[in-house]
């Protein structure tokens, strides 16, 4: 069974996250609907791999999926039939027929995520879906001071919800940057990693706006790798300014 590589994205407002879920709207099952039909409605249900998961109203402009298909389509025909069924809030980017060695969640070797963080007084009704939100007081030159402690190996125990299945919280970021865009009233955070643990990144976010607002000192990063405790790290920003922006292989 030839296997498939694809990019997607998708606007994650009115997804239950990516993972198949019993009687909830996922990404997960409506692209296996789409490429069961693809396939002719074959006797073994195909699945369709991610890379990993996104949570509820988090979005992705580079998801990569992987699923095998009973015969060989070439690569364009199966972006176009697939992009021709899925609804409007999926999009097909790219589709590669990859060895059946590849595994889009196995194979990968980092992901990088976005947060988009609007500063405005009061909720933009335009953007509400797709950043969260922060009026209060913020010295972003403090959290440009703190957010490099978050690079390197650490034990990230204070940074993962409750729920996790992860056998290790042990994880490596490569990079952690933010910009503003004063054009825009944002923020722009960005973290890549060789992996995110449950609602990791959107504590990360949530502990640099507590140091950014005098609530945390600029060197508390550390202190809260030390500690492993949840608890101490508070606020969780909001899931609608998450984006899932690529995965290297």
């Amino acid at each position: 069974m030839p296997r498939y590589k694809a990019t997607i994205s998708y606007d994650g407002t009115e997804f239950y996250g990516w993972q198949v879920q019993p009687g909830k709207r996922t990404v997960q099952l409506e692209m296996e609907k789409v490429v069961n039909k693809m396939a002719k409605d074959p006797a073994d249900h195909i699945r369709v791999q991610g890379s990993g998961r996104t949570d509820a109203r988090v979005h992705a402009q580079g998801q990569v999926v992987h699923f095998d298909l009973p015969f060989d389509i070439p690569n364009e025909a199966v972006r176009k039939g697939l992009s021709t069924m899925l609804p409007y809030d999926i999009g097909i980017k790219s589709v590669e027929k990859v060895d059946e060695s590849f595994h889009a969640q196995f194979s990968a070797h980092n992901k990088t995520y976005r947060y988009r963080l609007s500063t405005t007084e009061f909720i933009d009704p335009f953007k509400r879906n797709y950043t969260g939100h922060w009026h209060r007081r913020i010295d972003t030159s403090l959290m440009q001071q703190a957010i490099g402690d978050y690079v390197g190996e650490h034990d990230w125990l204070s940074f993962v919800a409750s729920g996790f299945q992860q056998k290790t919280t042990v994880r490596t970021v490569y990079s952690a940057k933010m910009w503003e865009k004063p054009e825009e009233d944002e923020i722009w955070f960005e973290f890549t990693g060789n992996g995110f643990l449950y609602n990791q990144i959107r504590i990360m976010v949530g502990v640099l706006l507590e140091i950014g607002n005098g609530s945390r000192p600029v060197d508390d990063i550390q202190r809260l790798f030390a500690v492993k405790d949840r608890q101490q790290a508070r606020f969780t920003a909001p899931a609608q300014g998450l984006y899932l922006m690529s995965v290297d292989y």
